[in-house]
């Protein structure tokens, strides 16, 4: 039992220590691409935020998700409990504008115990923030790699 309770421990301080922290600026509340301009439903600035993401969550073809991330990297993310597939914008940002660095179309929910097995998504560029919208969103609003996107 000690050893179990060791290894909560051990795994929860390695948890932190590499948790990437909040965001330090404001979170834009909305974006633009292709001269359209969608509205934030949900904003993820921490990483138990981050880490919920729209798990258990209805999503509608208006729902967007920014998740805002301190500083830019190569942030992985997981389908777990979603549920219905999404698309996944990464975005490399400076002050307001930026622009798309890695797309995944229609990203499929997983529920396996506990996330084993679920396909995770890593970029091959590091960003500072993504977005997530029901799947079909990208393609429908012409984003891709490279489109430019604007926060406000």
């Amino acid at each position: 039992m000690i050893a179990v309770v060791a290894v909560l421990v051990g795994y929860a301080i390695y948890e932190s220590a590499s948790a990437p922290g909040s965001a330090t600026s404001n979170a834009p509340s909305r974006f633009s691409a292709n001269g359209r301009t969608f509205l934030f439903t949900y904003i993820a600035t921490t990483q138990p935020e981050r880490e919920a993401g729209l798990m258990n969550t209805k999503v509608t073809a208006s729902t967007t998700m920014l998740f805002a991330f301190p500083s830019s990297g190569n942030w992985a993310f997981w389908m777990y409990d979603t549920n219905t597939s999404l698309d996944m914008i990464w975005v490399n940002a400076s002050g307001n504008s930026g622009r798309v660095v890695y797309l995944v179309t229609g990203a499929q929910p997983c529920f396996n115990t506990y996330g084993y097995g679920c396909t995770t998504y890593t970029p091959d560029e590091p960003a500072n923030y993504v977005i997530e919208a029901k799947a079909g969103f990208a393609t429908a609003n012409g984003i891709a790699v490279g489109t430019p996107i604007t926060f406000g």
